[in-house]
């Protein structure tokens, strides 16, 4: 249009307008001249309150300027990726582990007696070594931070044995109406959903740790009730008290405080995992193998394989966020 507008300017001479004077051809160059200024100075806008002398479908060079593409993209290292998967492994192991618990107590391999043992005893270690690094941490911050004593610990922990142990009899007849391949179903689904919600230090809102604690124990009952007596009983849902609450907790905090005892961790509790399903079956075994290096080797190169894929716009229309720095 401005092109045109110059054209018929350049073009335009006193014999062109006869019936005006001199003054009326220059006071209507003006004007046009005027006109071509305003509408080069004029820019669009998004807006819909003005009129701006274009068609309802017009779209303008610079609609999508604000657009922006992967504004948050992550860049990540094959072998960090590698060492993150730790958190993912050692929980199936110790999944792993109370599953193998519950197998040789059923067979009559493992007594409750026994396993009460050692979940007392491991609780006792566990307990040592969370102790320690809350002081390593308090000293390495110099801070006092408010902490729980050992009264109050040892409070809490004879409450939960005491509540197992009195519901116990209950636990045993709990399911008697159902049948077993249902209750080893159920079992199935929770302890996947122990995996699915578990917190593995990444926030996102599939995270849950209630969540993930509940389908844990609400898989130890159903496993309970299919046991021989209320004892055994008792010994697996302390059993699992300790594997679905308190290891995660532990390994956390060691996770925290010693970032390169991650590996070492993920390397013994993978193997003693791998040492208990060898004496209960090959087939687990060797799936219990395969699934690690698949979870450790490539789902991390999967991972970074896929991020160049992404395709994340962001621009005026994102919801607000309010910051708070």
């Amino acid at each position: 249009m401005i092109v045109e507008d110059t054209i018929l300017l350049s073009t335009m001479t006193v014999s062109s307008f006869p019936r005006y004077n001199k003054f009326s051809i220059n006071h209507v160059i003006y004007h046009m001249i005027k006109n071509m200024a305003a509408r080069r100075k004029i820019k669009w806008r998004k807006i819909l309150y003005e009129h701006q002398n274009v068609p309802d479908n017009y779209v303008d060079d610079s609609f999508l300027d604000e657009m922006k593409k992967n504004l948050y993209i992550r860049n990540y290292e094959y072998w960090s990726v590698v060492k993150a998967s730790g958190e993912i492994t050692q929980q199936i192991s110790s999944m792993c582990l109370f599953i193998v618990s519950f197998i040789y107590m059923d067979d009559k391999r493992l007594l409750p007696d026994t396993l009460v043992l050692i979940t007392i005893a491991a609780s006792g270690i566990g307990y040592t070594v969370s102790k320690l690094v809350d002081k390593f941490v308090a000293l390495k911050s110099s801070g006092d931070e408010n902490q729980r004593t050992v009264f109050e610990d040892l409070k809490t922990f004879v409450m939960f044995t005491g509540f197992s142990y009195c519901l116990s009899p209950v636990l045993v007849s709990l399911t008697e109406t159902i049948s077993t391949d249902t209750i080893y179903a159920m079992t199935t689904v929770m302890l996947l959903a122990n995996l699915a919600f578990h917190n593995y230090g990444v926030q996102a809102a599939v995270v849950s740790e209630a969540f993930s604690l509940n389908a844990g124990i609400f898989a130890s009952v159903c496993l309970a009730s299919r046991l021989h007596s209320s004892w055994h009983a008792f010994a697996t849902v302390l059993f699992s008290l300790q594997i679905f609450g308190l290891w995660p907790r532990l390994r956390h905090k060691i996770k925290e405080a010693f970032p390169r005892m991650n590996v070492a961790l993920t390397v013994v509790v993978g193997f003693l995992a791998l040492l208990a399903l060898f004496t209960v079956s090959m087939v687990p075994a060797v799936m219990f193998i395969l699934g690690h290096l698949f979870i450790t080797f490539i789902c991390p190169a999967w991972l970074i394989s896929l991020q160049p894929l992404k395709n994340n716009i962001h621009g005026p229309w994102d919801e607000a966020v309010i910051s708070n720095d």
